[in-house]
């Protein structure tokens, strides 16, 4: 005779799974840190330096770094998919489905940004630390990311990402099947919404815990219902004004 867990059982041992795998690549990346010889910055602080400069050590640390930042902005989610288990058919294998679905979307990011930073390596527009080597790149950054902020594509992946209850009720699929579909959706939905403060490491540096935190605060509350909404345009205004004080001081 098999003996299952009770629901609230299954459910807290999943909950728990999403947040140790959270904490988990948090600190991975701090490891990542201390080992590459950066401080939570992302400056050196040492002359054992071992900077990362392969596809697959690159590869790695970006897969690692979506986790750390992204599964963050997805409980919200979750929880929505989570109410729908008594209201519709959901299951907690559709559950699974959702959030593998999501990491799987960007883990495909995480290995064309990696690309990204390889090709930007070799042509010397970023050093190995992964920061950009010249302050017209930086201004080109900030002023792309915060241009996006005001376009439509960026709206519409937002209302996405932003009204999860929204979307399921629009593409509702059942099992775990259903959740791995929907999941890979609106993950992509979420890499065109927030591709610009990925590409916005090559400003602060792709080993810059301080770069990942602020990002993922952010990214946190701009998909918060009640005021995520209310920080786009703002927040492309403020990149716009920084990338083009850094073009000014460039300059001159």
């Amino acid at each position: 005779m098999t003996l299952a867990l009770p629901r609230p059982g299954l459910r807290s041992l999943s909950w728990l799974a999403v947040f140790a795998l959270i904490l988990c690549a948090w600190a991975v990346m701090f490891a990542m840190a201390r080992m590459t010889g950066v401080d939570v910055i992302g400056r050196p602080v040492g002359m054992n330096m071992m900077p990362m400069t392969t596809f697959g050590t690159l590869f790695a640390m970006w897969a690692i770094m979506m986790a750390a930042m992204m599964l963050p902005t997805l409980v919200p989610t979750l929880a929505t998919y989570e109410r729908l288990m008594t209201s519709a058919d959901g299951t907690r294998a559709g559950w699974f489905g959702v959030l593998v679905g999501y990491g799987l979307a960007w883990v495909g990011f995480a290995a064309f940004i990696a690309l990204v930073q390889v090709g930007l390596m070799a042509l010397g527009w970023v050093d190995a630390l992964g920061i950009a080597t010249s302050g017209f790149l930086t201004a080109a950054l900030l002023i792309g990311v915060g241009a996006f902020q005001f376009s439509r594509t960026k709206a519409v992946c937002h209302g996405r990402c932003h009204a999860p209850m929204t979307f399921f009720l629009g593409r509702w699929q059942a099992g775990f099947a259903g959740g791995l579909d929907m999941g890979l959706r609106l993950g992509g939905y979420c890499v065109v919404c927030c591709w610009g403060f990925m590409a916005l490491g090559f400003v602060g540096g792709t080993m810059s815990l301080l770069w990942m935190g602020l990002a993922t605060f952010f990214m946190v509350f701009e998909k918060l219902p009640d005021i995520g909404h209310r920080l786009i345009r703002p927040a492309g205004a403020v990149l716009i004004a920084a990338g083009l004080v850094t073009a000014t001081l460039t300059l001159f």
